[in-house]
């Protein structure tokens, strides 16, 4: 029977194509995905398959009960866009200005309509309960999967399933991790006051723009001389404002920037390390100063039973040439809330597109789509696998 849902998945390749297109062309930020949330909606509406809508947000939750005895699967797809201008040359471009599906989000909601599509039309056959979430929100912490859980997505559910469409792994690759493979992503914000003046007479001054590009230069220290060369970390700093002339001294410099982990020790490290720094400068300097830190995302920790049943039932995909383990990439994700309250894990779907090697936020970000189909086998593989432990 599995082949035959395969089979039906490829069968329903131009539909996937359809729905990643359109999505693509109507894109919408973060905590504002009406529209997109309402397409989701009509389409369970077209099934017969029953859904929740807003939860936790924007979020959409559908259930397929089997006509089988089993256990719950959850599956789930973001679909959420970023606020990057299409530079793209295609006919499923952008329409909206400054705003794009610039992470595949768009091909995750079309691959996950597609499988509850295919599997509706299995329901007599099918074992258990499969648990659909389309979250809002995945790229603007505080995220989607935190309300949408503590609105009962995860209620009643056995265990927990997600891809990502990886446009910087060929096509034919299926890649997870038995543990940490994503890092935790962390926010933090600078502001130094010091005391503004005239260009001439820096004596008279406390210059923000020096201080806080000594800050710069010593906060980069903490990786390279503080941490364990073995632990994994990285801070980086993408934001300095301060100035608007080129003959007054700046009174204030605001630092913006992002810490990346793999460990909450390490990341009490950093934290500890950036406060004695940012004290100590300013206090060298005698001038003020305030600092935020947002803990953000946790890393995405997969369960290692599940990560090898992604790995085991991929490699019987015929699309699939590999199928591998790797060490822990440092963007962050929110499907880490998921894996934290259940059993699960969440790898990528490798989709670099010919002639496109851009990578994931970038204006020219596109993927191969052929990818859509080997994610949904992947993932209708893993919930007949899992029903049979």
């Amino acid at each position: 029977m599995l082949q035959d849902i395969y089979q039906a998945i490829d069968a329903l390749f131009p539909d996937m194509v359809e729905i990643r297109r359109y999505l693509h062309q109507y894109p919408e930020l973060s905590f504002q995905e009406v529209k997109t949330a309402q397409y989701i909606a009509e389409y369970y509406d077209k099934l017969g398959i029953p859904y929740q809508k807003n939860v936790g947000g924007n979020g959409i939750v559908a259930t397929l009960k089997g006509a089988k005895p089993g256990k719950t699967i959850a599956l789930r797809a973001d679909f959420d866009a970023l606020p990057i201008q299409d530079e793209k040359d295609v006919p499923y471009k952008s329409k909206v200005d400054g705003v794009m599906h610039a992470c595949g989000h768009d091909g995750h909601t079309a691959t996950l309509l597609a499988v509850a599509k295919v599997m509706q039309a299995h329901q007599e056959e099918l074992p258990g309960t499969l648990v659909f979430i389309h979250q809002h929100a995945e790229e603007y912490a505080p995220g989607g999967a935190k309300p949408m859980i503590e609105a009962g997505a995860l209620d009643n559910v056995d265990a927990v399933l997600g891809t990502h469409l990886w446009a910087t792994t060929p096509f034919g690759r299926i890649q997870t991790s038995k543990d940490v493979l994503m890092a935790g992503a962390d926010r933090f914000e600078i502001t130094i006051q010091g005391q503004g003046g005239h260009g001439a007479y820096p004596h008279e001054t406390k210059d923000s723009i020096v201080i806080g590009s000594q800050l710069v230069s010593q906060l980069q220290q903490i990786v390279s001389r503080r941490i364990d060369p073995l632990e994994t970390a990285v801070l980086t700093i993408g934001i300095f404002e301060a100035g608007n002339a080129f003959n007054i001294i700046a009174d204030t410099a605001r630092l913006v920037g992002t810490v990346r982990y793999l460990n909450t020790e390490i990341q009490d490290q950093v934290i500890h390390e950036m406060e004695k720094i940012i004290e100590g400068v300013s206090v060298a300097n005698n001038c003020t100063y305030t600092f935020q830190y947002d803990k953000g995302y946790p890393p995405v920790k997969n369960h290692a039973a599940e990560a090898q049943l992604i790995l085991d039932v991929s490699r019987e995909i015929p699309e699939v040439e590999t199928a591998e383990e790797i060490i822990p990439v440092m963007g962050g994700e929110d499907f880490a809330y998921y894996l934290l309250e259940k059993p699960g894990a969440y790898f990528f779907t490798g989709a670099q597109k010919e002639g496109n090697y851009y990578p994931h936020h970038h204006p020219r970000f596109d993927f191969d789509e052929r990818a859509m189909p080997v994610a949904a086998k992947t993932l209708i593989g893993a919930y007949y696998a899992y029903q049979n432990k």
